[in-house]
């Protein structure tokens, strides 16, 4: 990754009040990885079966509306929306087949200094979301 893409945000997948009205009810997390070109084929199939465990360990965790979308050159976007990223991300780490897990697909990412990639995944910043515009103006209006 180069230039704006390998900025990180200095709290990597912190939580972050991405409602634009100022509202912290829901956070919306978006991160980026890279997936090693010569595992995507690999990578993708994983993904096409989850372990039942750690789709239920996702879910207690607090997390929802997650997404991953990868692109042909191994550009990795992921979406979930959490009350709490914090407790998400500790409730994830004391779980053993979360770890177990995480050590499996790390070999699928480019490494990112300071640790795993799964952890380390550089955040991006919520500049527009409709359904916060759109409540805006009815309250203007």
């Amino acid at each position: 990754m180069t230039g704006a893409s390998a900025e990180r945000n200095a709290s990597t997948h912190a939580p972050i009040d991405t409602h634009l009205s100022g509202r912290t009810s829901v956070q919306r997390i978006c991160f980026q990885l890279q997936v090693k070109p010569d595992r995507l084929a690999e990578y993708e199939q994983r993904h096409v079966s989850v372990w039942p465990s750690m789709l239920k360990a996702i879910e207690a965790s607090g997390r929802r509306n997650y997404s991953i979308f990868l692109r042909e050159d191994g550009l990795l976007i992921g979406y979930y929306e959490v009350d709490d990223d914090e407790a998400s991300k500790r409730a994830l780490a004391a779980n053993p087949e979360t770890a177990k897990w995480e050590a499996e697909a790390a070999g699928f990412f480019e490494a990112l200094p300071g640790g795993r990639p799964d952890q380390n995944a550089t955040t991006l910043r919520e500049v527009f979301n409709l359904q916060e515009q759109l409540s805006r103006l009815s309250q203007a209006g």
